[in-house]
């Protein structure tokens, strides 16, 4: 059970493919438009239940519950070493090399 006032995303379809313009191009117009939004749930409710949320700009939005406290989870890739000596030679020419 996930309770209300607790953080949430939602998901939710806003077009069907059918009903979008056909000024988009053929690979976009075969897609839903689909909205992922967070906030907080209005109401008690479980995963997959349709829910409302008050989004962060105080805006009302009804979807999918997907997600209890949702969080980033992009990163900017694995660790390059090569990196950490570019940055040696860039703070001693920056801050220490010739005056």
């Amino acid at each position: 059970m996930v309770k209300k006032g607790e953080w949430v995303r939602i998901h939710a379809i806003v077009l069907k493919a059918e009903e979008r313009t056909a000024k988009l191009p053929e690979d976009t117009q075969s897609c839903d438009l689909q909205m992922w939004t967070k906030g907080f749930l209005q109401e008690d409710a479980e995963i997959g239940d349709t829910v409302t949320v008050m989004t962060a700009a105080n805006r009302l939005a009804t979807g999918t519950l997907i997600e209890v406290n949702p969080y980033y989870t992009h990163s900017y890739g694995k660790f390059v070493p090569e990196i950490v000596q570019i940055d040696k030679q860039l703070r001693e020419i920056m801050f220490g090399g010739e005056k």
